[in-house]
């Protein structure tokens, strides 16, 4: 990819790099990867849009039905590209099950995928152009995490999907339009003025639905931006590194050199993790250290006095609340998610439901976690989610696991037959969905470019109705 002066107007250069980034430039390796992450995609988007906020979007898209091409999943329709990739960008983060950039702690796949399913489906466009405008999307919200400080802005308050996701979409739909570098830097100045997303979810045992539409409201205003920038319609330029740009008004310690890859690197769609368990990314290394200190969830509740976690400062002050009253605060609270992780599988998602939120089991285990901030994991995060637990038992023993780089992430990456497993337990309770083989071959066409291979794979998710 290019090289830039850092002296040069690095908004447009990053747009210039992106723009050059096409079909024939990727790799068998990457387009592996990127199969993979589309098919990881595919089982978390279907099985959020049965969920209850899934239904609500697609009950409310509706009304919008028949106006476009795009496949909206779990819909028996199909709508413009703006409203497909915001039901499906909600439906795909709506299980904390989605893919996760860790430097710049966004989830890039669910608003990525869906932006590029939807307007590649409107524009016509082939395999080899959606992949590359996948890669460019993955690599808009990976540099500009990175860039603007994500760990920094998480602990002043901002959400980093809803952040940086807009401007991710915004390059996927804008490379699909055909846009120059200079059409994409005026659509990232439109999504500039749109950019936002508070972690107050964290903060309310209640009302946390809102975070499911932070990757919904990225694709969607990031398709948008790109559509008023193709009508003409100007964003400011120096979107990420002007003196009002994303990079500094957003970040506390900005890094805008961060915005310029090295020359060869390689795309940021192998900086991925991959999630088995539907809780936060940051405690995944936490389970892994659990269930070496219980010997694979098997020391009984009772015998335990006491967990005690170490990990970076967020995960003390946004992490620790014990009784959660909803299934998005569950899913970010460590304590319950240790206690479901021993009294259930820590890949169940059962576990996160209502019926269970007052579990005794569950809470029994809550009240024994006990977390503090690890200076060495926090210097380091959040290039890795590190944890360690130690598992105090009422002897008085104690054993201990550190971990730095929880299984699926680039360090431990999931195999493809644990891709596919996971997506036939997410799609086992749909009545509708077709076969996991299914998918992974219709996405093994498409990423292989055979002919009708878009069409082929979206339409094995639409039945109409």
């Amino acid at each position: 990819m290019a090289e830039t002066d850092l002296n040069d107007d690095l908004t447009r250069a990053f747009a210039e790099d992106l723009t050059q980034l096409g079909g024939g430039d990727l790799s068998a390796t990457d387009r592996e990867q990127i199969s993979r992450l589309i098919l990881d995609h595919l089982g978390v988007c279907l099985r959020g849009s049965d969920l209850p906020w899934g239904r609500s979007l697609v009950e409310w898209g509706a009304r919008m039905r028949g106006n476009g091409p795009c496949v909206v999943f779990g819909a028996g329709y199909k709508s413009v590209p703006a409203v497909a990739a915001l039901i499906n960008a909600t439906a795909a983060h709506g299980m904390e099950l989605d893919d996760t950039h860790d430097s710049s702690v966004t989830h890039p796949g669910a608003v990525v995928i869906a932006t590029a399913l939807a307007v590649g489906t409107s524009e016509e466009r082939s395999s080899g152009d959606i992949m590359a405008a996948i890669a460019a999307g993955y690599e808009t919200m990976g540099r500009i995490g990175r860039a603007t400080g994500a760990a920094d802005i998480i602990e002043h308050g901002f959400h980093p999907t809803a952040l940086f996701g807009g401007f991710g979409a915004a390059t996927t739909a804008a490379k699909l339009m055909g846009m120059d570098a200079e059409r994409l830097t005026r659509a990232w100045g439109l999504m500039l003025s749109m950019a936002g997303g508070s972690m107050q979810f964290s903060q309310d045992p209640v009302g946390t639905t809102v975070k499911r539409l932070h990757g919904g409201y990225g694709a969607h205003n990031g398709t948008m931006a790109a559509e008023f920038a193709r009508l003409g319609i100007d964003g400011p330029s120096q979107a990420f590194d002007g003196v009002y740009g994303l990079c500094n008004i957003f970040g506390r310690s900005p890094d805008v050199s961060e915005l310029t890859n090295e020359p060869d690197a390689p795309l940021e769609i192998h900086n991925i993790s991959l999630k088995p368990y539907p809780c936060c990314r940051l405690f995944h290394s936490t389970i892994d250290a659990l269930r070496d200190v219980t010997a694979g969830f098997t020391v009984p509740a009772e015998q335990i006095s006491a967990i005690r976690i170490g990990g970076p400062e967020i995960m003390v002050t946004q992490h620790m609340m014990r009784r959660p009253t909803s299934v998005m605060a569950a899913q970010y609270s460590l304590p319950f998610t240790m206690g479901a992780s021993l009294a259930f599988e820590p890949s169940d998602y059962a576990a996160y439901e209502e019926n269970n939120l007052n579990n005794a089991a569950i809470l029994d285990v809550a009240d024994k976690v006990e977390a503090v901030s690890d200076a060495d994991l926090d210097a380091v995060f959040p290039a890795h989610f590190g944890s360690w637990v130690e598992l105090v038992a009422h002897d008085g023993s104690v054993r201990r696991a550190d971990v730095l780089d929880s299984y699926g992430t680039p360090a431990r990456p999931m195999p493809v037959s644990a891709i596919e497993e996971k997506v036939a337990g997410l799609i086992a309770p749909l009545a509708d969905a077709p076969d996991v083989s299914q998918i992974a071959a219709r996405v093994a066409a498409f990423c292989d470019e055979e002919a009708g291979g878009l069409e082929n794979l979206v339409n094995l998710f639409h039945q109409d109705g």
